[in-house]
C-alpha cells in the first residue's frame, strides 16, 4: 500500500502544485527575497496565515498532526488531507520538509505559507521532502521511507531519470521537477529488507 499512496500524501498534504520549469528569479521573486531580508514577513504566530483548506494556522501541532512551524507532520495516514478519519488510520505517517518546499512564513502577502520563495518553480530551489510510513504488528510490521528533492537548474531528463550536468544519475523523475534520491523498505511480506534505491549523485538532502 505505502508505495502506491506516498505520491498523493505529499501532494495533498502540503497543497503542492508543481507548475513551470523556469528557475529564473522574476520580479515577484526578487520582491520576496527583499521582504525576507528586511524581515517583512508574516509568521504563524501573527495569526494571519491560513492553510490551503481555509483553517487559520497556529503554532504547534494541530488536530491533524501538522506542525507547520517545525516543518513536520506526525500522525495517522488517514488525516494527512486535513480531514479526520478515512482509510488507513492504522498507518503512521511522518513527513518532513525544508523551508524551500513549504516555508513557515508568508513573505509575499497572500496569507499562505510560501513555496520555493525567490524562484518561480521548484527547480533549483533546493526543496526537499521526506515521507516515512509504518504499519502492521509483530511479524507483519513494515516501514517505508523515501527522500524527494527538487532538481538543480542545470539537470536534465533521460529515460525517466534526472541527471546532473556532468551526467551523473540523480534519481527517478517524479512530478516533473523532482527526483527520488532514496527509497528504503523493510517489509517481510514483500521480502524487502533495506535500501531499494540510492542516488549515485548523492542521497543526502543537503546536497540539493
Amino acid at each position: 500500500m505505502r508505495k502506491l499512496v506516498y505520491l498523493i500524501v505529499v501532494i495533498v498534504a502540503l497543497g503542492l502544485i508543481v507548475v513551470g520549469c523556469n528557475p529564473a528569479v522574476p520580479l515577484t521573486g526578487q520582491n520576496e527575497l527583499v521582504n525576507k531580508a528586511k524581515g517583512n514577513c508574516a509568521t504563524i504566530q501573527d495569526g494571519t496565515i491560513f492553510a490551503s483548506t481555509g483553517e487559520l494556522l497556529t503554532p504547534g501541532y494541530d488536530k491533524f498532526g501538522y506542525n507547520y512551524q517545525a516543518h513536520i507532520f506526525n500522525g495517522r495516514y488517514c488525516d494527512y488531507d486535513r480531514e479526520l478519519g478515512g482509510g488507513y488510520c492504522d498507518v503512521t505517517l511522518v513527513m518532513k520538509w525544508n523551508d524551500a518546499w513549504l516555508s513557515n512564513k508568508d513573505c509575499d502577502g497572500d496569507n499562505l505559507l510560501d513555496r520555493h520563495y525567490g524562484f518561480d518553480s521548484y527547480i533549483g530551489s533546493g526543496a526537499w521532502c521526506t515521507n516515512h510510513q509504518s504499519g502492521g504488528e509483530g511479524d507483519d510490521h513494515w516501514t517505508y521511507f523515501i527522500k524527494i528533492v527538487a532538481v538543480p537548474a542545470d539537470a536534465y531528463v533521460e529515460d525517466g531519470y534526472w541527471y546532473t550536468a556532468d551526467d551523473t544519475e540523480i534519481g527517478e523523475v517524479i512530478w516533473g521537477s523532482f527526483a527520488i534520491i532514496q527509497e528504503v523498505s523493510n517489509d517481510p511480506s514483500l521480502d524487502e529488507h533495506g535500501i531499494l534505491y540510492h542516488s549515485p549523485a548523492n542521497p543526502g538532502l543537503g546536497k540539493w
